[in-house]
Order: C-alpha cells, then structure tokens, then sequence
C-alpha cells in the first residue's frame, strides 16, 4: 500500500475543485482551447500548487502529461484532444512504448488524465470531457497476500510469550509493542521509526493518542492523531523501563525491527514474509473496514491521498469478502 506519489492522509486536496469567476488581482495564465498541451500544463501546474498537491503527485502528473504531449506532440491543441486519442496513449504505454508499465504506473496515468481534462472542462476552457469516457485496462495490481486473524492471534501468542520471558530468555516486550501498534494505527516503518516518547499523548489514559509526525514541512499535510488501545500503554511503559531510549521511541534500526516481525512470524508458524510492516498495514485497514468505519476515516489513518485511496478501498471491499478470508493471493 504504498505510496510512490502520494499516499497520504489528512485531508489532500488532490482533486481540481470547480472554479469561479477570477477576482481582481488574480494572474493565473488564460488558456484557451487553442492552447497546446505545454502551455496547458504550466497552467496546470500552477493549479496543482495553489490546491495543495502533494508534491510528488505534481511532479508525476506533470511527467504524465509530458508524455501524452510526447506521443501526441507537445505542440498539439488541447481542443483537438478526443476520448480516442487518449485510448491510443493509454494503448501505446501498454503495448507500444517498449518501456514496461506498471500497473500501477498505468493507474495513476489514468487517474492523470481524468484530473487534467476534468480541470479544462470545469474550467470552461473545453466544452466536454475528453477523459471521462477513456478505457480503463484491467491492470490493477493483485491482491496482497495477508495474513489472517488466526495468524495473527498466533502470532501475538508469541508476542506475550516473549515479553513475559521463557525458559532462560529475558521478559522482552518490544515484539509485542510493535506489532500491538502496527495492527492498531496501520502506520508505515518509517513512520514507526520517527516516533519519539513525547509523540504520545497521555493525557487521558482511557484515550491515548500518538500523533504522526514529518520533520520534512512538505510531508505536513500527512501529519495526523491516532488513537490508541490504552492497554497498549502497559507495555510501553514495560519497553520504556527495559530500553531506555534516549529519543526515538525504537532504538534500533529499520531492517531489525523487519527482522523482530520476521522472527515472531516463523516462531508462530508462519509463511516467511506474511508477517510484515506492510501487511499490517493492510490488516490494520482491512478490520476497519469489516468493522463499518467511514472510508474517508480510514483514508486519513493510513495517511492517503484521495486518488491513492481509490485503488487501496477497492482492494480493501475484496479482501473483506467472505471467501477471500484465507491468504487471498494464494
């Protein structure tokens, strides 16, 4: 569920809204249906900065419309676009290109065009939408293959297991720390790896918050407040007394705590690599869903634009059918 152009989740405006009538001292750029597709998208760039794009959504939509302007000519008339010269670019990046596209290059590709002519035609630069009758391929990346409750619950079995000491082995409750957190908040490793102690807030006991944070101010708009099991807090303090750490809630690096998930997942039973940042990530969503909470606040949990979501909710209704329950890519 990643997020190469995103991803995120508080609310993004990554959708054009209608525009109004132009106010005084206003500049943006007039275009005309007699414009070409390189004078469109300065425009359209401008656009996306004052809506608040994610930055890597503006830099890839830009790309995208370079490359219609390549196949199409960059000189080419944004009024002499039609729906099957749009079919024929999709076409071309599939089929006749020679470089491979991904489908989930394809999908935001497509999700580009949609955006673009959506914006000229709200715009009243084009009488119709050229876009909204494009053939969408099916391309859609698989299903991810998660784990399932039953996996989980073993899984946890030797979280608590770990943390209580067995045998010669110390009481250890990191394990169990992280992958409580990780199924209750969906967030990323890199996420997991920025928390600091004071990222928590504890204020009230019986809600306890963590809150998202990006030192990067054009990661902001991904900020967020999470919710969090006040159980949970037990064991923090557990990690807290027996790690100590001296500013970043985890201490150790990024590729151990991989290897904290990887090495509960084989104790319990699991296929290598089920266990992941990335599945519980999806796992934390999909009982979201199967628990009836509003899409959009699950959008904003997991930290996703509005165009990521899109793909990631459909994915996320699939999984949740009842005869996907059992490792669904399998």
């Amino acid at each position: 569920m990643s997020e190469q152009y995103q991803q995120s989740l508080i609310p993004e405006r990554e959708l054009p809204q209608r525009e109004g009538p132009q106010t005084e001292g206003q500049t943006s750029p007039p275009v005309t249906a007699e414009a070409s597709i390189q004078a469109a998208l300065g425009a359209f760039e401008t656009h996306m900065r004052d809506e608040g794009f994610a930055l890597n959504t503006t830099k890839a939509f830009a790309s995208d419309i370079r490359l219609l302007g390549k196949f199409l000519g960059i000189g080419q008339a944004i009024g002499q676009i039609g729906t099957k010269d749009l079919n024929d670019f999709l076409n071309w990046l599939l089929y006749e290109r020679g470089v491979p596209c991904s489908p989930k290059s394809y999908a935001r590709r497509v999700t580009t065009l949609k955006v673009f002519f959506s914006w000229l035609h709200e715009r009243g630069v084009l009488p119709n939408d050229p876009a909204t009758a494009v053939i969408q391929q099916s391309v859609r990346s698989p299903l991810p293959t998660l784990p399932t409750e039953e996996d989980i619950e073993k899984s946890l079995v030797v979280t608590e297991r770990i943390r209580a000491g067995d045998g010669e082995q110390k009481p250890d409750p990191r394990p169990h720390l992280l992958l409580t957190l990780l199924l209750k908040t969906g967030i990323k490793k890199g996420e997991a790896m920025t928390i600091v102690p004071n990222h928590i807030d504890r204020s009230d006991p019986d809600k306890p918050m963590l809150f998202v944070r990006y030192a990067n101010p054009r990661l902001r708009y991904k900020e967020r407040r999470l919710p969090l099991d006040p159980a949970w807090l037990v064991v923090l303090d557990e990690y807290l007394a027996h790690y100590t750490p001296p500013d970043t809630l985890f201490t150790c690096t990024a590729r151990n705590l991989e290897y904290v998930l990887s090495d509960v997942g084989d104790e319990a039973g699991l296929d290598r690599g089920l266990l992941s940042f990335e599945n519980l990530r999806w796992v934390s969503a999909l009982r979201d869903i199967k628990a009836g909470e509003e899409h959009d606040e699950i959008r904003q949990k997991l930290g996703l634009s509005k165009i990521t979501w899109r793909e990631t909710k459909a994915k996320l209704e699939q999984l949740a059918r009842p005869d996907l329950q059992q490792h669904p890519a399998g």
